[in-house]
């Protein structure tokens, strides 16, 4: 991997669930993209420390869309991978295949 650090696995997490969501990616709709895929229950905290330090590292980019009277009067806050989030989670998914290539037969206790 040519990036300074790996991605954590809630990283890896919160960027496929993402790239999943393609333009309907926000905070509540992460949430349950990872819960619906994973069964592990995320707090909304844990999720949007996660989005402020993935957009630090120009991972992520972020907007907020214009306030609506059903979220009483709040924004969306958008996410949207960026070039180098593509690169990033590319790399952790290789890295992650390389580690798991000859070892299938362990999973399975022979």
């Amino acid at each position: 991997m040519t990036r300074q650090a790996f991605l954590g696995g809630f990283e890896q997490m919160v960027l496929a669930a993402v790239l999943r969501l393609r333009d309907g990616a926000y905070g509540s709709a992460v949430l349950s993209e990872i819960e619906a895929r994973t069964g592990r229950r995320v707090s909304s905290g844990s999720l949007y420390v996660t989005l402020d330090r993935l957009e630090r590292k120009d991972l992520i980019e972020t907007w907020l869309a214009d306030p609506t009277p059903e979220r009483g009067g709040r924004p969306r806050r958008y996410v949207r991978v960026t070039r180098e989030g593509l690169e990033a989670v590319g790399e952790a998914r290789e890295a992650m295949l390389s580690l798991w290539t000859g070892i299938e037969h362990r999973m399975t206790g022979a």
